[in-house]
């Protein structure tokens, strides 16, 4: 009986193995085409919600700049109607003076003509503080056209030279600051 002995590996055999072995797990790593397809497709799913998120979070940055704006907006005209209130009891202070100073037996002499001119330096002051916080006279005169925005008509004139519906006659001055109406104009209406 012819025993056969094993032959030992060369070197070069033993390279050779370990290459076919590397071989044929490089090409079970080497992904299909079936895998690379799907990784595609979760990338373009992964990139489609990035751009989701990213219009979300755009739609909501742009909401809160909105409402931002709003509420400095209505707190500025909250301020404006506090200074509006505080200014109209100025204005019947004004109002109180300037039909004191149309009286026919002011003070013309002496003593009291002294007292008369302090008083109408301290309407001018008064009337300066209201033209520096902006406040002016609402126009209201004869026959212009009567305004339910700036006048407020008091009563009706029958037989008045000016057309039907224009002011026949100034009330009471009106104030605005700016377009917000202090207090308006009270007049009479032409018929």
């Amino acid at each position: 009986m012819m025993v056969m002995e094993e032959q030992p590996t060369t070197p070069m055999e033993t390279h050779s193995s370990d290459n076919s072995k590397e071989a044929s797990a490089t090409a079970s790593s080497t992904p299909s085409q079936a895998e690379v397809e799907a990784l595609k497709q979760q990338l373009e799913a992964a990139k489609a919600q990035a751009q989701e998120y990213l219009a979300g979070w755009q739609r909501t940055m742009a909401e809160f700049d909105n409402y931002r704006k709003r509420v400095a907006a209505q707190e500025e005209q909250t301020r404006q109607r506090i200074r509006a209130e505080v200014l109209k009891a100025l204005l019947e202070i004004v109002d109180d003076l300037e039909r004191a100073f149309q009286d026919p037996n002011r003070p013309r002499r002496g003593r009291a003509r002294e007292w008369a001119q302090g008083i109408e330096l301290i309407y001018n002051k008064i009337r300066h503080l209201l033209q520096m916080q902006g406040v002016e006279v609402i126009p209201a005169e004869p026959g212009q056209p009567f305004d339910p925005y700036w006048h407020e008509a008091v009563g009706f004139v029958e037989d008045s030279p000016y057309d039907e519906g224009h002011i026949a006659e100034v009330v009471r001055k009106g104030y605005r600051v700016g377009d917000l109406v202090i207090r308006p104009a009270l007049v009479k209406v032409a018929r």
